[in-house]
Order: structure tokens, then C-alpha cells, then sequence
């Protein structure tokens, strides 16, 4: 320990900050830039003294670690031999051509490309974003798309991290691109169905996605469809499968309203599906002749589905049920063929696909293991009975099938392959129940291998996440195997504030009920200690973003749990992020956390556990944060704070270490190999922290 460099010293500027008729003190607000959304576009302007200290937090961070660059090295090479290097997934058939996204031996980024039926080995390239991505720190490609009519192929990109996109549209039969490019988009847009024109959506100055323009793909200008007033709302645009319609939704985290646009009359104004109604919530997919609304009305917290004609849209009063609410069977969306209507059920932790045909015919497709996920692969066609879906677990590689609706026959189409090998059989999944304080049962998932003997305490690695009614679904992870092949223990606490028991699940961790996430999650590493899986101080817990917070939280709560805490562009600094509005998620995120800014209420309780309000005097564990300084959502100052304040108060001597990703946002790293970098770094730490907590005998109080 003596041997550890010192990390930075972070100066102090107390500002006193008075809010409701309260009063807080925050040292390190400097470390905001005032000049935060010009960095989010030219991350060169960041003011001197904070990409100092930044520099110097790096530099800390690689100092300490310095003895597991090895490590990371062989990790990484694990990982990168667990990928199919020229991997790509099953091509989707719409009408004459199959598109499909497959990357090159070597590539960091996939080309999009088609062929048509029966000519696989006649390839066209639509987009190859490895060619476009050279000589920059960070691509990222979203929403790729061909015109319905096949002519034309657009996607949006961002060169930043910042999620300021820029549209691009490319002639397929001349290569050439169009004078059609849009700036200063969400990255979300869709082709009108009859590929007359582009609908897109505009950003303000705080990064919301506030309108949707419509501009023609032959020239003129752009034209405003729809502008929300409410800066609690976000807008998207996308097009019905059926090609009937173009779809705007907009929605906050517990109220949502749709709006269409004739897919035939592309100029029509925008018609509303239901007004909207505070706490009712809806999405839809079109069904040849009504909409299916899947939806919360009416008392349904689990969701229903419901029809309605599309000459009866603009009433509530008009919806007819369809499939009705069951509790306990969350019904987490749906899509449409012509014949059939198709969704998905999470009951448990675990998910279920359910089919009815036009006649009220069921079928279902379930499976039989212990924790497992089943997908939708959604598609371009609806005069179909195909339906494309996937299946994998925490043991079992993904797998791809095509199902016909009609026959009820299925055939896999593609099985993800592990090139170093993969043997299932070598892996054990369980399914835990974690008792919560309250009385709740907890579902925890662990995957380790089958020699390392259960019941005899081992490493683990506890992930946790928990808002937004986000589930953590048990898929299949080729880089926790470098874990779990060491003799890990890798578990997911499905904590409150998820969805993975219902739409119940997820409001017991919201709002006034939000220390349900951080208490579920501790009970669930108090489980695991008292069922022989681990130790306290084995224990390394993970989150990210949202899950970065309850990291914050727990380290409060029970430090003395864990030799290590990872915690990714980590939401920490909640109750100062969630009093300023200028930010970009602040008025949308006012009803997951409340608004302290008009309500005394909440502002008490986001005070009691917000985690960087919340640091004291404890003997904290081995912290990594890892932030990105061009990040919308969580912005960099956030970890750069809490590390800085956690060294002002922990008793303990574990290193406190900050990493920012000074040319990247809130997905870190971009490029398939240079994520494994940072995949490898964290496991790498994951790794020390625990060996030094147990050479130390526990943290150095």
C-alpha cells in the first residue's frame, strides 16, 4: 500500500447553494465547465485547469493499475479470441433483396450490405463504417436504414460521443451521396413509406429531441411535423411495418402520446392516436386495418393490448381489448404481421414469446432453463408468417430462428460461434430468491463454472442496475467468461427499479421508493455471503449510468461488503443534477427521481441518499469510476466530483481512481476491439482489488 503513487489533489471552491429553504455546500462544483455543451461538440474547448486535472486522474488511474497491464493484455486477448472476427447475422428478406450487417476479419466497425434472393455471393456494400470511421477516435453509426423502395440507403453518425448526429443519404444505384445532409439530429429518422421523403428529429440546445421535420428527398426545405412543448418530453419518428403510416411519439417517463402521418401522403398533417393522460402510458405497431396499442389504461400496471380502427384514432374511448392484463405477466411489446400479432412476456426474470392469430389462435414459445432471454428480431416484411427471434442464456451462445406461424415449423438459422471454443457443459446457471428487507423476493442470476465448487466461497462479481423499469436480461457474454474461467462468481441482482418481475418491479424502485434498488441489492449480497457463495470482501460490484448511482449508494450503505466498486459513467451527483434544468435529462427525469427544484418532499429524500451527498466518514473500498467527457447523459463532472470528495472523507487507505474518456461519451470506447480495452481494464481491477483486499486482510482502515 505504502507503494501507491498519490493520486491528485483536487482544489476546493465552496459554494453554498440555497434551494426550498435548504442549504448544501458543494466544494467541487468548478469542475463543471460553464462552457459544458460547446465541449460536448469540440471537446478541445474544455477549460485548462479541469482537462488537468482530468489528465492527472488518468494518469493516477494508470499508475495504480500499472501492475495489471499483463493481465489486461491477456484478458483482452481472451476476449478478442471469443470473437468471430468476419462475424455477421442472418440476412432479413424484403421483397427482391436480403439485408444483413456482417464485419470484416480485422474490422473495429460492420459494413451494411444486401444481395439479392438466391445471389449471396453477389454483395453490395450500402455503408461501410470502418471506411469512414479511419483516422477518427470515436464513430458511431445509428439508425441505418434503405428506402422502402430500395433505392436509397441514409444513416446518422456522430464523430464525438456527444450523440449530435448528422444524417447522410446515399444514391445505391450511383454511389453517390445526396445534398440531403441534416445536422444537429437525435440520430432517430425514418424514410416515408413511399420513400418520398426523410422524417427526422431535432435536437434543441440541451440536447433534447424536442421536433420532427419532414424534408423531400428531391430538394426543398425542412418542414416542422411536430414540436413538443413540454421540455419533460422526448420525441422520436419511426415507420409502421405495414407501410401505412409514419409514427411520432413522445413521451416522459410515465406519459406517452402518439401521432400519424398517412404513409401515402407523407405532407398530411399529424393526426393524435389518444391525447395524452398523466400516468397512462402507449405504444403501437399497425395491423393492416387498427393499431394495437399496448398500454397501462385502465388499471393494466402489467400492460395490455388493446385494437383500434385507424378511422377511430383520436379517442381513448375507442380502444377494444385485444389481450388482457394479467399481473405478473408484463407484457414488455409487441409487433404486427399481416395475419398475426406477436409479443413478448417477462414473468420472473425470465421472458416468453405469445403469437394470436386474427382468429384468437394462440401459441407460445417458451424454454425450460433456469434464467434465460428470448427476443424479437423484428424484420422489414408484413405480408409474412415468418417470425425471426433469438434465444441464448448465460451458458448458451445466441441463437437465431425463423418461425413459421403458419405450419408451426421453426429452423435455426445461425448459432454465434466462439472461435477459441465454447463448451456449455462447462457452465452452471442458477436462479436465486435474495429476501429484501420488506419481505420481497429478489431474483438473482449466477453463471460459474462447473469447477469452481459451490458452496465454498469465491470471488463475485455482482452486477446491478435497477431504473427505468430496465431489465437486466440473463444473456450469454463472451467477455464475463474471462472472469468466470478464473473462478468467479458472475451474479446480476434483478434489484426494484427493473422491470424483471413487472411493471410493479420497476415503480418499487422509482421516485419516493427509490432506496429499494440500493437495500434489494445489498440483501442480495448478504444472500450470496450466507448461501456459501461468497465472502464480504470478495465481493466486486458493477454499475453503469443509472446503476453508477446505486454503486454510489451501497458504497454509503455497506462499504465494508466489498473489496472493489466499478462504477461506469456513474449517475452520483443527483440531487445538484437533478436541480438544473439546463442539463439535458434533467426535466425529462424529474418523474423517475421527483424535482427537488418545487418539491420539498423530494428534494429530502434525493438529499438522503443522493451519493455524493451522502459520502462520510468510512472506510471505503477500492473505487473505479470511469466517466466520458463529451457524455450527454451523465457528464464527466459527475464521477470527477465524487472521486475527489470520496478522498476528503474515507478512512481507509484503498485507492479512489477516476478514468474519463477524453474522446468519448456515455458508451465509452467505440470500435469492437477497443471496447474490449476497457472491458479487460475493469476486469483487470475487478481482479487486483479483490487479491489486495484479501492480502490486506480487508480494507486499511
Amino acid at each position: 500500500m505504502s507503494q501507491l503513487p498519490s493520486p491528485p489533489v483536487a482544489r476546493k471552491e465552496p459554494r453554498r447553494i440555497e434551494q426550498l429553504g435548504r442549504v448544501r455546500e458543494d466544494d467541487y462544483g468548478w469542475m463543471k465547465d460553464d462552457n459544458w455543451q460547446a465541449v460536448l461538440r469540440e471537446p478541445g474547448l474544455l477549460r485548462a485547469d479541469i482537462a488537468t486535472h482530468l489528465r492527472a486522474e488518468n494518469a493516477y488511474s494508470d499508475a495504480v493499475l500499472a501492475s495489471t497491464r499483463t493481465l489486461q493484455t491477456d484478458i483482452v486477448a481472451e476476449m478478442k479470441g471469443r470473437l468471430q472476427e468476419d462475424e455477421s447475422w442472418p440476412f432479413l428478406p424484403h421483397g427482391p433483396w436480403r439485408y444483413g450487417v456482417r464485419y470484416e476479419a480485422g474490422a473495429q466497425y460492420p459494413r451494411y450490405v444486401r444481395h439479392r434472393e438466391g445471389r449471396p455471393n453477389e454483395e453490395e456494400v450500402l455503408l461501410d463504417t470502418d471506411a469512414r470511421a479511419k483516422d477518427q477516435a470515436f464513430y458511431a453509426a445509428r439508425s441505418a436504414a434503405h428506402s422502402p423502395d430500395h433505392r436509397l440507403f441514409a444513416w446518422a453518425e456522430d464523430t464525438q460521443g456527444s450523440e449530435i448526429y448528422t444524417i447522410r443519404v446515399r444514391d445505391l444505384a450511383s454511389g453517390e451521396m445526396l445534398p440531403v445532409q441534416i445536422d444537429n439530429c437525435s440520430g432517430n429518422f425514418t424514410f416515408s413509406p413511399d420513400a418520398t421523403h426523410i422524417f427526422w428529429t431535432w435536437r434543441d440546445e440541451n440536447g433534447r429531441p424536442m421536433r420532427v421535420y419532414r424534408r423531400a428527398l428531391a430538394g426543398g426545405e425542412d418542414v416542422v411535423v411536430y414540436e413538443e412543448p413540454d421540455p419533460g418530453f422526448f420525441v422520436g419518428v419511426s415507420a409502421a411495418r405495414s407501410g401505412k403510416w409514419v409514427v411520432i411519439s413522445t413521451n416522459d417517463h410515465d406519459t406517452s402520446e402518439a401521432w400519424l402521418v398517412p404513409g401515402n401522403q407523407p405532407e398530411a398533417p399529424a393526426v393524435c392516436l389518444a391525447r395524452r393522460e398523466k400516468g397512462i402510458m402507449y405504444d403501437l405497431a399497425h395491423w393492416g386495418d387498427r393499431f394495437v396499442v399496448h398500454t397501462n389504461a385502465d388499471g393494466a400496471t402489467d400492460f395490455a393490448l388493446m385494437t383500434v380502427a385507424d378511422e377511430a384514432v383520436g379517442e381513448r374511448a375507442n380502444w377494444q381489448p385485444l389481450v388482457a392484463h394479467r399481473p405478473g405477466h408484463y407484457i414488455t411489446g409487441c409487433q404486427c404481421l399481416a395475419d398475426y400479432v406477436v409479443w413478448t412476456e417477462r414473468v420472473n426474470a425470465n421472458t416468453v414469446i405469445e403469437i394470436m392469430d386474427r382468429k384468437g389462435v394462440r401459441q407460445s414459445v417458451g424454454v425450460g432453463e433456469e434464467a434465460y432471454t428470448l427476443s424479437l428480431d423484428g424484420g422489414y416484411e408484413f405480408e409474412t408468417t415468418e417470425l425471426r427471434y433469438s434465444f441464448q442464456s448465460p451458458t448458451t451462445p445466441r441463437q437465431w430462428f425463423a418461425l413459421d406461424l403458419a405450419t408451426r415449423q421453426r429452423h435455426l438459422l445461425k448459432e454465434q460461434l466462439v472461435p477459441s471454443g465454447h463448451d456449455p457443459a462447462n457452465y452452471r446457471t442458477r436462479r436465486l430468491m435474495a429476501r429484501a428487507p420488506d419481505g420481497e423476493e429478489v431474483p438473482v442470476t449466477l453463471l460459474f463454472h462447473r469447477d469452481t465448487p459451490e458452496g465454498q466461497p469465491a470471488p463475485l462479481l455482482l452486477y446491478g442496475y435497477g431504473s427505468y423499469g430496465h431489465a437486466i436480461e440473463p444473456t450469454f457474454s463472451t467477455r464475463t467468461l474471462s472472469l468466470v474461467d478464473r473462478g468467479w462468481v458472475y451474479a446480476i441482482a434483478h434489484v426494484r427499479g427493473g422491470s424483471e418481475k413487472g411493471w410493479n418491479w420497476f415503480l418499487g424502485g422509482r421516485g419516493m421508493h427509490k432506496t429499494n434498488t440500493f437495500t434489494d441489492f445489498i440483501a442480495c449480497a448478504d444472500h450470496l455471503i450466507a448461501q456459501g457463495w461468497t465472502e464480504a470482501g470478495r465481493i466486486v460490484a458493477d454499475g453503469r449510468s443509472a446503476g453508477g448511482m446505486l454503486m454510489g449508494a451501497i458504497a454509503n450503505m455497506r462499504p465494508e461488503l466489498f473489496a472493489g466498486i466499478v462504477a461506469v459513467v456513474p449517475f452520483v451527483d443527483v440531487l445538484n443534477t437533478m436541480s438544473d434544468d439546463s442539463l439535458p435529462l434533467t426535466p425529462p427525469e424529474w418523474p423517475e427521481w421527483g424535482n427537488p427544484l418545487k418539491d420539498e418532499a423530494a428534494y429530502d429524500y434525493i438529499a438522503g441518499y443522493s451519493p455524493y451527498d451522502r459520502i462520510g466518514k468510512k472506510p471505503y473500498p477500492a473505487i473505479f469510476a470511469i466517466g466520458g467527457l463529451t457524455d450527454p447523459r451523465v457528464t464527466y463532472w459527475e464521477p470527477a466530483k465524487w472521486i475527489a470528495k470520496l478522498r476528503d472523507y474515507s478512512t481507509s487507505e484503498n485507492p479512489l481512481l477516476l478514468r474519463i474518456n477524453m474522446e468519448a461519451g456515455h458508451g465509452g470506447a467505440s470500435g469492437r476491439f477497443r471496447a474490449l480495452d476497457e472491458a479487460a481494464l475493469i476486469q483487470a481491477f475487478a481482479i487486483w482489488a479483490e487479491s489486495r483486499d484479501r492480502d490486506t486482510g480487508g480494507s486499511c482502515d
